[in-house]
C-alpha cells in the first residue's frame, strides 16, 4: 500500500526535464529571457517538431548557444531570426512567415475549410431536393402496362 502511495507522490513532484542546460545560461535575466522566448519559436532540425528550448540533441544546443551568442552581441531579436533563416531556411521557424512563398501553408487550411463547408452545403440541398421530390403515385394507365409487364 505504501509504495503506490510513493510512487505517486514521486510523480506528482517530478517536474519536465527543460533542455537548457544551466551553462548554456546567460547571466543577464533581460537577455536569457529574450534567448528563451525566440528558443521557443525555433525548430530543432534533428527533432522535427520541437522547439531549440525543448530539445536535448545536440544541434538544438549549439543553436541555443549561437542565439545567445547573437544575443550578446547586440543583435536585435529580428537579426537572430534572419541569421538563423539565412543559415538554415525558412524550416528553422516553427511558425514561418507569411510571404509569397509561404503562403499556401497559411491559406490552404482556409481553401479547405470553405470548400468543405460548401462541400456539406451542398450534400444538403441535395438531400432536400430528393426529399421535396418524392416519385409520384402511377397513375391507372401506369399501373395496367406494369402489370402486363410482370405477367408470364
Amino acid at each position: 500500500m505504501r509504495l503506490p502511495v510513493l510512487a505517486l507522490a514521486v510523480l506528482m513532484t517530478a517536474t519536465p526535464a527543460l533542455a537548457v542546460l544551466p551553462g548554456e545560461r546567460l547571466s543577464d535575466p533581460r537577455l536569457e529571457e529574450r534567448a528563451r522566448a525566440l528558443s521557443k519559436d525555433l525548430r530543432c532540425m534533428v527533432c522535427q517538431n520541437q522547439a531549440i528550448d525543448d530539445s536535448d540533441a545536440p544541434l538544438a544546443r549549439d543553436l541555443r548557444v549561437l542565439v545567445r551568442e547573437r544575443l550578446t552581441a547586440g543583435d536585435s531579436d529580428r537579426q537572430v531570426i534572419d541569421f538563423l533563416v539565412a543559415r538554415y531556411g525558412e524550416f528553422v521557424l516553427l511558425r514561418p512567415r507569411f510571404g509569397w512563398h509561404t503562403a499556401v501553408l497559411w491559406i490552404a487550411p482556409l481553401v479547405f475549410l470553405v470548400a468543405g463547408i460548401a462541400y456539406l452545403f451542398v450534400l444538403v440541398r441535395r438531400r432536400r431536393v430528393a426529399v421535396v421530390t418524392a416519385p409520384l403515385p402511377l397513375t391507372d394507365e401506369e399501373k395496367a402496362r406494369l402489370e402486363a409487364a410482370l405477367k408470364p
